[in-house]
């Protein structure tokens, strides 16, 4: 089983930057690709970034240009680097994980979650 927890969130202005970090613990010995999804209030969980084992990156449109996921493996850890943030930014971003090296865009894919971490940017 893996562990994932999320940290990094915050308040901040718009146009500002914030870094978010997941650290997995537990099943890390084998290849496994992460992501992150972001769920704004009264709004569906979306995807956001996902990078595989072998750092391809996928990004949603709405976020290409301003964030940049990346992972180090000996680590355990994923990033997201948010740049010139918006007020449609404000969410929880929640950091995914699944059993293979290949990421994928879409939720049901991931079976490992972890709690989240909440942003919000103001105008």
């Amino acid at each position: 089983q893996m562990n994932l927890v999320e940290s990094g969130g915050g308040l901040v202005q718009g146009g500002g930057s914030l870094r978010l970090s997941c650290v997995a613990s537990g099943r890390t010995s084998s290849p496994y690709a992460m992501g992150w999804f972001r769920q704004a209030p009264g709004k569906e969980r979306e995807f956001v970034a996902a990078i595989s084992w072998y750092n391809t990156r996928y990004y949603a449109d709405s976020v290409k240009d301003r964030f940049t996921i990346a992972r180090d493996n000996a680590k355990n850890t994923m990033y997201l680097q948010m740049n010139m943030l918006k007020p449609e930014d404000t969410a929880v971003y929640y950091c995914a994980a699944r059993a293979t090296a290949s990421a994928r865009t879409v939720e049901s894919e991931y079976d490992t979650w972890g709690q989240g971490t909440q942003v919000t940017v103001f105008s």
